[in-house]
């Protein structure tokens, strides 16, 4: 594998790939950082705030023995555990976590918990933390302390869970923490919700 550095920060829609003077490649990747354009989206209008087309990222978590945190906000369904996050099993006291940014702040009106595929190994509850940030620093310490948007709930197995009467209202946020316990499978997080767009700039 070869991995190249770019230069710009600068958003691109398309690549085009020049190879001299012929051959073959076997896959090209390119990572970074998705930027929506959210023109003409509406700040009443309801979409994913943290899914991957949408900006959203997942930044930390606690484990993910045997499943990334960055399946967590992919698009459409899992196609098996292995497309999910899941954390090893805890032999000691505490919980597992993961922290993700939304792709813009907004005002999240339904959290879908996702456990589709995790049978024996879901967890048996879940919170959502959130805050709107302004500063990187100390995050992931810090969102230990975040305020509750969604209260502990119990899990079942292989079940899409829907709340949207359980969250309690924050305002606009800019990010969240999702609390397992202790620990488990989850295959999709979906945070449905209006974005918060500066007026000046829509």
């Amino acid at each position: 594998h070869h991995y190249l550095p770019v230069f710009g920060e600068h958003a691109v829609t398309h690549l085009r790939l020049n190879i001299y003077p012929d051959g073959g490649i076997a896959r090209l990747r390119v990572y970074g950082e998705v930027c929506p354009n959210f023109t003409g989206s509406g700040s009443d209008a309801d979409i994913d705030l943290v899914a991957i087309e949408n900006g959203g990222r997942a930044l930390f978590c606690s484990d993910e023995h045997f499943g990334s945190m960055h399946n967590l906000n992919l698009p459409d369904l899992a196609i098996n555990m292995g497309d999910g996050w899941e954390t090893g099993r805890r032999r000691g006291p505490g919980n597992d976590w993961v922290v993700m940014a939304l792709g813009h702040s907004g005002i999240v009106k339904t959290i879908q918990i996702d456990t589709t595929h995790f049978k024996g190994n879901y967890p048996d509850r879940a919170e959502v933390l959130a805050a709107k940030v302004d500063s990187m620093k100390n995050i992931k310490d810090e969102s230990e302390h975040w305020s509750i948007l969604l209260p502990s709930t119990k899990l079942e197995a292989d079940r899409v869970h829907l709340y949207r009467d359980e969250l309690k209202d924050m305002g606009p946020i800019s990010h969240i923490r999702l609390n397992i316990y202790p620990d488990g499978g989850i295959s999709r997080l979906r945070l449905f919700g209006s974005l918060m767009i500066d007026k000046d700039t829509e």
